[in-house]
């Protein structure tokens, strides 16, 4: 089975609605696509858990279906929604001095795509 970490870094709905909206293509083509939340992206995670927020129910469905796998740690923080993200009960992740290391998910068969 062919295996995809979708790696997003931008701050930008827009941006990532591809993310997520690829996650669950690739899913159903048979691909095993996981979501890594970098950067500015972190930002987003508390605006897409408010109900009226136009991603919320495409974000919420890809939680349910575990597709979201790490969200960086030192990136919530230096951006001010660390809180908030560890409210939304996602993995925050910190293997590589504070960031989310992409070269375990390589070294477990993953291909990286970047948003």
């Amino acid at each position: 089975m062919k295996k995809v970490v979708l790696c997003t870094f931008r701050g930008e709905a827009m941006c990532f609605v591809h993310v997520l909206l690829n996650a669950f293509d690739m899913t159903k083509k048979g691909i095993d696509a996981k979501i890594v939340i970098e950067g500015e992206a972190v930002k987003l995670i508390p605006e897409m858990e408010k109900p009226e927020h136009f991603l919320n129910k495409l974000y919420w469905d890809a939680k349910e279906k575990g597709f979201i796998i790490a969200v960086c740690q030192a990136c919530s923080q230096k951006l001010g929604v660390f809180d908030a993200v560890s409210r939304s009960g996602l993995p925050v992740v910190n293997d590589m001095s504070g960031h989310v290391s992409l070269g375990r998910f390589i070294e477990e068969g993953f291909q990286i795509i970047t948003f």
